[in-house]
Formats: C-alpha cells, sequence, structure tokens
C-alpha cells in the first residue's frame, strides 16, 4: 500500500517546493504528499528550539503524532553576519507576528542600512526532519550562502527571497525559476541530503 507523508506547513510557498522536491518519491514508489492545506486545522506547535534541527524535529514529530501519518517539516531562516546571526530562527517571526513577508524583508532592509556592500554577507539555512509513527526521525541540513541587496527583486519566491543574491549570481533568489532555485536552495540541498534515507524507511 503506498504511503502518504504529510508536508507539515502552512506556509503555501513551501509546501510547493516540497511538492516539487519530493515528487520522485511519487514517481518511484507511489508515495501520496498532502499539505497542511489539505486538512482541518491543526493548531502548531511551539517552536521554543534554539536550532533549525530542533525546530524542525519538534514540527516533525508534533504532525506526525496528530495525524498518524509520515511527517516531514523544516525549519529555515536567513544569516546575516552582520546582525550576528540575525533573523536566525526567528526570521520566519522576525519584527514580531504582525508582519507579512514584505514586511520582514522591509526591516531587514532597515536594520542593514548602514552596513556597506562588502559586508553584506548571508546565508539560507534549512534543517529537514522525518517524523514516522515510530520514534524514529530522519534530519538533514542544507545551506546556501550569498548577500542581501539594498531592495526587493524578483516576484516568484517568498519570505526574503527577493533580496538574497546567492553566491555566484547576480540575480535574487525570487529572480530565479523554480528549477534553478530548486537546484541551488537550501531547501533543495536538505532534501537532496534526506531522499537516500527516506527510500529506506519507505521501503
Amino acid at each position: 500500500m503506498p504511503h502518504t507523508i504529510l508536508i507539515a506547513t502552512q506556509n503555501l510557498g513551501k509546501i510547493a517546493e516540497m511538492r516539487r522536491m519530493l515528487r520522485i518519491l511519487t514517481s518511484d514508489l507511489g508515495v501520496n504528499l498532502v499539505g497542511l492545506d489539505a486538512l482541518p486545522k491543526i493548531e502548531p506547535p511551539e517552536e521554543n528550539g534554539t536550532t533549525f534541527i530542533e525546530n524542525a524535529t519538534i514540527k516533525a514529530r508534533y504532525y506526525a503524532d496528530a495525524t498518524q501519518m509520515i511527517a516531514i517539516a523544516d525549519d529555515s531562516g536567513l544569516v546575516v553576519d552582520a546582525l550576528r546571526g540575525a533573523p536566525g530562527v526567528l526570521s520566519a517571526r522576525y519584527g514580531g507576528h504582525g508582519l507579512d513577508d514584505a514586511g520582514r524583508t522591509a526591516l531587514l532592509l532597515h536594520n542593514m542600512h548602514d552596513i556597506p556592500d562588502s559586508e553584506r554577507d548571508a546565508r539560507f539555512v534549512c534543517a529537514v526532519c522525518v517524523a514516522g509513527n515510530s520514534a524514529e526521525t530522519l534530519t538533514a541540513e542544507g545551506t546556501v550562502e550569498g548577500n542581501i541587496t539594498r531592495a526587493p527583486r524578483g516576484n516568484n519566491g517568498f519570505g526574503y527571497d527577493p533580496v538574497f543574491v546567492p553566491v555566484g549570481e547576480t540575480r535574487t533568489t525570487a529572480e530565479l525559476t523554480e528549477h534553478e532555485k530548486d537546484s541551488i536552495s537550501h531547501r533543495g540541498r536538505a532534501i537532496r541530503a534526506l531522499i537516500p534515507d527516506l527510500y529506506e524507511m519507505l521501503r
């Protein structure tokens, strides 16, 4: 009987990305991918970890227990050297819960206004965790280095994508195609690292 994997996020952009990245499981193993958007509302867990791996594990385990499905969750964010690692694990809550993606991005640029171009180094970090019905969990992490622009550019991404230029690129992540972004992104790297162990779990 084919497995069902829950993509355990409320972020529709992440659900779309993870569906693309996990589609090999659908074609090879007949895995059914379901997002949280397709289920009755489940109150989210408290993300009180101090690292991306801790928060990804909290979410995957919580949703696996709540739904009795295999759950895959990620915790990801932007780490800016000049801001001593901020926004970091608080990337999705940077500036408080009242801000949307555009508001958080505007706040980031405001806080970096006086940072010279030569010191705007940053990286996207993503930790991914898969939790099954047992205590077993799988984890992997991916990063992509880059720098922060002075103004948003592009409409293809979400979060901080419009102000992040990966190393080796002149375009922001939000100016890349889906395929280009998936091939270099922190989330893509983390999921590709996880795939071999995930195959073993599902077989």
